[in-house]
């Protein structure tokens, strides 16, 4: 079981399926998380008394955790071997998913879903990299398809699961089913992962340190900022204070052989167009994810069973649309594709946003089937195309910033969620989808200008 998978050019047989199965499940669980407790968010803040904007930090928390390690754990996972990471990972998202489950007070929540993004991270930083590792080279298209397709189906349907569990069950269950599924695929994992020895490079501490910093202080900055009415010399200071370890961080990494930051890469006009893209698609689909539940629930009056029904749609045309983007992206650039999906998902935010005062669930649901179909479009072939673009040895860069692209566009957009609930409590939901659609439509942009350059990645 130690065998290094790379040397025969992947796994074969059965250990190829309980490698994927491996992949599969931990990646589904991570992605879950990232958004299963957005429709929860109204009924915890009801139920341990707090306020719609504090809440939010459920949310926040562990997004923060994975934006400020994924870098450093997919540097690391060069060095000790990816599986190393992702089992270790998955072992403190299960044990954290439990204190999740058994927090009496805010505190003790963020406090949990903290350790549970640390564990979320190793599973995100590597996830990529492993399956490049364990599928033979004829079948890492399908296997990067299968890959994005887990990412973005169980992040739109997490709406819809954390409806059907909080029908039948409080809120703790949404948390607690994750340690049976963890356990059960920590045992996968174990038996199916190769683990190759441990290299003798050593770790680069500082630029860890820098990283965790600058990307920690940004977001804790922005989210400041609204939580203080505007700029405050305090914001200032801490966005300064980010700059500058973003700044010192890539003056570091900047020439190094193994960086963890792929400043050599992100330097190539078509990577770094394909992280901004996907960096503003994910703040476009947070904002409409954290928004979604207080506008249904609290504006529109539905229950949390209806609003994970009414947000379907979503999920469902990612499961039909998925499959055909992978297929197309054998055919067209990664630049066109993802252009033409977050157009249509910038429509259909507007649409969401312009709903009428009492809308139908018709109305309400064919507007996010357009947001899936676009959303659906974009994923797969952007994703392919930056693992692509890495060379021999560079797979953990490829995969950590897929990762940290993902999840700090995710942060951005939950953390401008609760400042718009903080800033127009009352209108909250239209404002955040109408931002979402500027995002959409800036990352369409990005990602149509790939083709300008005609360097498609």
């Amino acid at each position: 079981m130690q065998q290094s998978a790379t040397a025969q050019d992947g796994l074969t047989g059965g250990r190829l399926y309980f490698g994927v199965l491996a992949i599969s499940l931990a990646t589904a669980l991570g992605m879950l998380d990232s958004v299963i407790a957005n429709v929860a968010l109204p009924t915890i803040t009801k139920t341990i008394h707090t306020s719609p904007s504090e809440s939010v930090w459920i949310v926040n928390a562990y997004q923060l955790s994975i934006v400020m390690s994924l870098l450093p754990l997919s540097s690391l996972g060069d060095r000790v071997g990816y599986a190393r990471i992702y089992i270790g990972g998955l072992a403190l998202f299960t044990c954290s998913s439990l204190m999740c489950a058994m927090s009496q007070s805010l505190d003790a929540l963020i406090f949990a879903r903290v350790l549970q993004g640390f564990g979320a991270a190793g599973i995100s930083s590597v996830n990529t990299a492993l399956v490049k590792t364990i599928y033979p080279s004829r079948l890492l298209g399908r296997g990067v398809g299968i890959n994005a397709s887990i990412v973005s189906i169980s992040t739109a349907a997490g709406p819809t699961i954390a409806a059907a569990i909080l029908s039948v069950a409080p809120w703790p269950w949404l948390f607690a089913i994750n340690v049976p599924l963890g356990l059960i695929t920590l045992f996968v994992s174990f038996s199916a992962l190769p683990r190759p020895p441990i290299t003798q490079t050593p770790y680069d501490y500082g630029s860890a340190l820098l990283n965790a910093a600058a990307f920690g202080l940004l977001v804790l900055g922005v989210d400041r900022m609204g939580h203080s009415n505007g700029i405050s010399a305090g914001v200032v200071v801490q966005l300064a204070v980010a700059a500058l370890c973003a700044w010192l961080l890539v003056r570091r990494e900047r020439g190094r052989p193994q960086p963890l930051l792929p400043v050599d890469l992100l330097l190539r006009p078509a990577f770094l167009l394909a992280v901004l893209t996907s960096i503003c698609s994910f703040t476009a689909q947070m904002l409409a994810f954290v928004s979604l539940p207080f506008m249904l629930q609290d504006a529109l009056g539905h229950s949390a069973m209806e609003t994970g029904a009414l947000i379907t749609p979503w999920p469902l045309a990612i499961i039909i649309v998925a499959p055909l983007a992978g297929t197309l992206s054998n055919r067209y650039e990664a630049g066109a594709l993802g252009g033409v999906g977050l157009a249509i998902l910038a429509v259909g935010l507007a649409l969401l946003a312009m709903l009428p005062a009492h809308p139908t669930s018709v109305d309400i649901g064919w507007r996010m089937a357009v947001c899936g179909i676009g959303f659906g479009l974009f994923q797969t072939p952007n994703n392919r195309a930056i693992l692509a673009a890495a060379p021999p040895g560079r797979t953990g860069n490829a995969s950590g910033m897929i990762g940290t692209s993902r999840t700090l566009g995710q942060t951005l957009g939950a953390v401008l969620t609760a400042l718009i609930l903080m800033i127009a409590p009352g209108h909250a939901g239209p404002i955040a989808l109408t931002a979402g659609a500027i995002f959409a439509t800036a990352a369409a942009m990005l990602s149509l200008s790939r083709l300008v350059r005609r360097r498609p990645i």
